[in-house]
Order: C-alpha cells, then structure tokens, then sequence
C-alpha cells in the first residue's frame, strides 16, 4: 500500500515482537484507548487516522479491511499481516501480543 505510507504514523516502542497496524478515526474514544493501551505496554505501532486521509485513501483501507475478513469498525487491528481484530478487544490484544 504505497498511498497509505504518507499517512501512517510510526510509535516507537521496546515490544518489537510484531508489526501493529492499526486504523482509527482521530475522534474515536476507543481508538484513544487503543493507543494508549499499546503506548503503556511499549507496543510498537503504525496508526492511519482514517477521518484524515482522502477518499481514495479511505477506498483502499475499506477494501483492504473487508478483503481480511474484517468489519468497517474502528478501531481495526492487524497483526503481523495476519490477525485482525475489530473493535477494542483487549481480551484478544492480550491473547495475541501479551499486553
């Protein structure tokens, strides 16, 4: 997805252990949560605010989303391009990067 690099911001953290992508919208309380959640456990992480890329931006994040299986919900979650979850679950975020 070379369009969405422009928009990814990288969070550095000590837990390097897997690759966290996650899309949020900039207003979402869950999202924050999310963040927050990962920044506390030194989860490194790229986010897109998703409410701040363009339409066909958006398009793309839509389709790669549904094409994974997974619902236009936010916060969505990949983990190591293989794991997806939709929504803030920190039952399955402990399941799959024990935070």
């Amino acid at each position: 997805m070379a369009l969405m690099e422009m928009n990814k911001v990288k969070v550095p953290g000590k837990n390097k252990e897997h690759k966290v992508l996650v899309y949020a919208l900039s207003t979402c309380a869950w999202c924050k949560m999310l963040k927050q959640l990962l920044k506390e456990n030194n989860v490194e992480f790229e986010y897109v605010d998703v409410d701040r890329c363009n339409e066909k931006e958006k398009e793309e994040i839509k389709r790669e989303i549904l094409s994974r299986g997974g619902e236009l919900v936010y916060p969505t979650i990949i983990i190591d391009d293989k794991v997806l979850i939709s929504g803030f679950r920190k039952d399955k975020l402990r399941e799959v990067l024990a935070v």
